[in-house]
C-alpha cells in the first residue's frame, strides 16, 4: 500500500459546505414525500418495528417533529447531515488507498454531486441512512484488514446494529462482507480471529428488539419482501436493477466506479482492500437472484468511486483531475431537477424529469389534497362531524391528513397504519379517499370531490376520488382484515 497521506479536510469540508448549502436552499420546496409523511405518523406511534421497516427513521422523524412540528426543513436535516458524512467517508476511503489531496477531493466532489446522493440528502428516507451505514461498514472493515486492527470489527458490528434498526438490507451486506473476506486468500485468515464474529454478534444483539417485534407480528417483512421480489423479479426487473445501479450516480460516473472496481480487483498493492470489491460483486449476484432494487447497492459504490478517483489522480496531472471532476459533477447535475426541487413546480410537472424519478413527483399536491378532504368534512352537518372519520387507500394520504391537521380521526389499512386501527365501531360517516369502488366495503357512498394538485403533476394522487359514505359494511372490526393490506 502507498504511505498514508493526511486527510484533505479543507477540500472535503468545502465540498460538504456547498452540498449542505444547496440542500438547505431546496429543503422546503414542493412538499413532503409520502414516505416522510408515513415516518412522522409512525414516529408519533413509536414501536420497535413496523411491518415495512424498523424504528430508526421514524425515531428521527419523531425527534424532528417534536423540535419543530410541521417543519419540512428540520425534518430533512438528518438526511443532509448523513450525506455530508457519506462524502467524508468516501474521501477517507481514497486516503486509505493512498490517495492524496487530489484523489480525496475528486472523490468528495463526485460523490457529493451524484444524483442519488442529492436525492438521499434532500428527503428523509431509510435509504439515506442505509447507504451511509453500508459505506461506513465497508470503510471500517477495510481499515481492520489493511491496518491489522481486528478490534475494528466490533465498531463495524456497532454500526451494523444501528443500521439493522433502520433497514434489514444491512444483513445482506454483512453476509457479503464475510463471504468476500473468505474468498480473498490474503484476507481469509482474518476470519480465524474472534473479532469478526463478535462484531456480528454485537450487531445481532442490537437487532434483537426489532426481530422480536417482527416475530410477534408474524414476520410481515417476509410478505413485503416477496412483494418486492415479485415486482422486481424476472428478466425485466433484473435488467432494471443493473441499469439503475449504472445510472443512479450518473452514467459517466459509472465509468469511474466500474474502473475502480477493476483496479481494486487487480492491483497487488490493494489486495487487502480487495474484499470491498468482492463484496460488491457478491451483492450484485444476491440481488439478481433474490430480486432487489438497484439503489440497494448505493452504499457499496462510494468506495469504488474512491478507488477510481485514486487511480485517476495517480495517472493525471492536477489540472486534468480538476477537469475530470467538473465533467463528472456536471454529468450528474443535469439530473438534479429530477431529484430535488430546483425548478418551479409547474415547470417541473410539465417536464420529462417526472419520468426520470418517480419519488419527487410524489411531493406535489398534498396541501391541495388535504384541503379537498377538509372541504368534504366541513360540508357535513355539525352533529355528524365528531364521529366522522377519514379512511385512505395508502399511508401517504393518511399521513398527509395528519401533517396538515385535517382531522384527528384518520385511518388506513396500508402497512403500519393497519396496526393503528380499526376506528371505533360507531365511527361514521366516512370520508373515503382514493377508492375506485367503495361500495364493496362501505355503504351509502356518493362521490364528493376529485383530488387535483393544481400543477397537473402526474402522480399517484392526481385525479383520485373522494367519497362520502354513511358507514362500513359489517362493522369496522369485522371488515378490518379485508381493508388491511401490505405492499411496498
Amino acid at each position: 500500500m502507498h504511505p498514508r497521506p493526511f486527510f484533505a479536510w479543507r477540500e472535503v469540508l468545502a465540498v460538504d459546505l456547498v452540498l449542505a448549502a444547496f440542500l438547505l436552499a431546496v429543503a422546503g420546496r414542493y412538499g413532503p414525500h409520502r414516505d416522510e409523511l408515513y415516518f412522522v405518523s409512525a414516529g408519533d406511534r413509536l414501536a420497535w418495528g413496523y411491518p415495512d421497516q424498523p424504528s430508526f427513521t421514524p425515531l428521527l422523524a419523531r425527534m424532528a417533529d417534536l423540535l419543530a412540528p410541521g417543519n419540512l426543513v428540520v425534518l430533512r436535516l438528518p438526511s443532509l447531515v448523513a450525506v455530508c458524512v457519506l462524502v467524508a467517508l468516501a474521501a477517507g476511503f481514497a486516503r486509505l488507498l493512498g490517495g492524496g489531496r487530489a484523489a480525496q477531493a475528486l472523490t468528495a466532489v463526485v460523490v457529493a454531486a451524484s444524483a442519488v446522493v442529492v436525492a438521499l440528502g434532500h428527503r428523509l428516507t431509510t435509504a439515506t441512512f442505509d447507504t451511509l451505514a453500508w459505506t461506513a461498514i465497508l470503510l471500517i472493515v477495510a481499515h481492520a484488514l489493511v491496518d491489522d486492527r481486528p478490534r475494528l470489527w466490533l465498531l463495524a458490528g456497532l454500526v451494523a446494529g444501528v443500521g439493522l434498526n433502520n433497514k434489514h438490507s444491512v444483513s445482506l451486506l454483512l453476509v457479503a462482507v464475510l463471504a468476500a473476506v473468505a474468498l480473498v486468500p490474503q484476507t481469509r485468515g482474518r476470519l480465524r480471529s474472534p473479532y469478526p464474529w463478535l462484531g456480528g454478534l454485537l450487531a445481532l444483539l442490537l437487532w434483537v428488539p426489532n426481530l422480536l417485534w417482527q416475530a410477534a407480528h408474524d414476520w410481515p417483512v417476509r410478505e413485503l419482501s416477496a412483494d418486492i421480489a415479485e415486482e422486481y423479479g424476472g428478466l425485466g426487473g433484473r435488467l432494471e436493477l443493473v441499469g439503475q445501479a449504472l445510472v443512479m450516480f450518473s452514467p459517466v460516473i459509472a465509468v469511474l466506479w466500474v474502473w475502480g472496481l477493476v483496479v481494486l480487483l487487480r492491483r497487488p498493492e490493494w489486495v487487502l482492500v480487495r474484499p470491498v470489491a468482492v463484496t460488491f460483486l457478491v451483492l450484485v449476484v444476491v440481488l439478481l437472484v433474490t430480486g432487489g432494487k438497484g439503489y440497494y447497492l448505493a452504499g457499496a459504490i462510494p468506495p469504488l468511486i474512491a478507488a477510481g478517483s485514486t487511480a485517476l489522480a495517480e495517472r493525471w496531472p492536477g489540472r486534468r483531475v480538476v477537469v475530470a471532476g467538473a465533467v463528472l459533477a456536471l454529468s450528474a447535475a443535469v439530473a438534479w431537477p429530477a431529484m430535488a426541487p430546483v425548478l418551479p413546480v409547474r415547470t417541473y410537472a410539465a417536464s420529462f424529469y417526472t419520468a426520470v424519478d418517480q419519488d419527487q413527483v410524489e411531493t406535489i399536491g398534498w396541501p391541495e389534497a388535504a384541503a379537498t378532504v377538509r372541504g368534504v368534512l366541513d360540508s357535513l352537518p355539525e352533529a355528524e362531524r365528531d364521529d366522522a372519520v377519514v379512511f385512505t387507500a395508502n399511508y401517504g394520504e393518511a399521513g398527509a391528513m395528519e401533517w396538515y391537521d385535517v382531522t384527528p380521526h384518520v385511518y388506513s389499512g396500508h402497512n403500519g397504519w393497519a396496526d393503528w386501527g380499526p376506528p371505533p365501531e360507531e365511527a361514521g360517516p366516512v370520508v373515503v379517499v382514493d377508492w375506485e369502488s367503495p361500495e364493496t366495503d362501505f355503504t351509502g357512498c356518493e362521490h364528493r370531490a376529485t383530488l387535483d394538485n393544481d400543477a397537473d403533476a402526474d402522480n399517484e394522487e392526481q385525479g383520485r376520488t373522494v367519497w362520502l359514505c354513511s358507514g362500513v359494511r359489517d362493522g369496522w372490526t369485522e371488515r378490518w382484515e379485508d381493508l388491511a393490506h401490505l405492499d411496498a
